[in-house]
């Protein structure tokens, strides 16, 4: 039987500073090739042996230096075709709420960053699976506090 093989190998996290409407969120400037010159979030792949929630500390650390006080699943997942991998892949998102004094630390990956409202980071992310993701963030997880079987034990 042919097909579009599925692939869930990818982490995504959306930092969050603040709460409510006074709510910011961390938006990085790509600077290598894979999708150079766009804004988007931390992410990468999961390493062996990793849980999906282990792999997006260590990404958001790797990439900005942060630490969350709490993380969340954020109860949804990225799904998108993926042209260079000839998947459709299955990305779990995770909502990571930081100190208000944490200091972004960029890795080579990013050449710029920006602590957004909500509202401009969906105005500026480059996808529309991003800006539906955000959205949902901005609803289930600052304008209501998030249920607490989403939290991870970090």
């Amino acid at each position: 039987m042919h097909g579009i093989p599925t692939r869930s190998s990818l982490v995504s996290v959306i930092p969050v500073r603040g709460q409510g409407k006074d709510a910011r969120t961390l938006l990085l400037h790509r600077a290598n090739a894979h999708l150079h010159g766009l804004w988007t979030y931390a992410a990468g792949h999961l390493e062996p042996g990793e849980t999906a929630w282990q792999a997006a500390m260590r990404e958001l650390a790797e990439e900005t230096g942060l630490r969350p006080t709490a993380l969340y699943s954020a109860d949804q997942c990225e799904t998108y075709y993926d042209v260079r991998e000839e998947c459709i892949a299955v990305v779990p998102a995770f909502v990571a709420f930081v100190a208000s004094t944490a200091e972004v630390h960029l890795d080579a990956e990013h050449d710029d960053h920006a602590w957004l409202s909500f509202p401009d980071a969906i105005a500026r992310l480059p996808f529309g699976g991003q800006r539906t993701l955000y959205a949902h963030v901005q609803r289930e997880f600052l304008l209501r506090p998030p249920a607490p079987a989403l939290r991870m034990p970090i």
